[in-house]
């Protein structure tokens, strides 16, 4: 891959895009890639814990706080009463890398791959999005138009999300057009 490539793994809560995710990264990494991960939260959520120094920055009113030690950095900014930012926005912060995986925002114009299963009780996203470019499930799917991948078959996921994924600045261009 030359420029950073984008795909998306959603599906409903329970479908185990997660689960996919966790057993998806590192085949793709044995591959050589360099991948980033993108997860929409759709709750408040906190990664820094109270009494920790960075937190009590944060709490005194700092709008970003940047922890880093020998192994890992992070940055976090506080949005406050600002609009969630949008897919396009939150691309634009990854630092480069060959593969950016995103994990929901099923709702956004990116190309995604769905996941799939009947046990959930939620109907497909497919038929309303046509941004899905394959399903993977559990099961064999009747009436869609669409490639369907075996959910276990890891190796074959990592084959279709490589040759499927689309170039980052299509991806934030479409973003930046459309919103779903």
């Amino acid at each position: 891959m030359q420029s950073p490539r984008v795909l998306g793994i959603s599906g409903w809560s329970g479908s185990g895009k997660t689960t996919l995710l966790t057993k998806l990264i590192p085949v793709l990494v044995a591959r050589g890639l360099r991948v980033a991960t993108l997860k929409h939260a759709h709750h408040a959520f906190d990664v820094d814990q109270p009494g920790k120094d960075s937190y009590e920055h944060r709490k005194a009113g700092a709008s970003e706080v940047l922890i880093s030690s020998a192994r890992r950095w992070v940055l976090m900014h506080e949005t406050g009463d600002a609009p969630e930012p949008g897919l396009a926005e939150l691309l634009r912060r990854l630092s480069p890398c060959d593969l950016v995986l995103i994990e929901g925002f099923k709702r956004e114009a990116h190309p995604k791959l769905e996941i799939y299963r009947a046990s959930v009780g939620k109907p497909p996203l497919h038929p309303d999005d046509p941004r899905v470019l394959a399903v993977a499930s559990d099961a064999p799917l009747a009436g869609t138009p669409l490639p369907r991948l075996d959910l276990n078959d890891v190796e074959a996921i990592a084959d279709f999300v490589v040759a499927r994924a689309e170039p980052l600045a299509e991806v934030i261009e479409a973003l930046a057009g459309v919103r779903r």
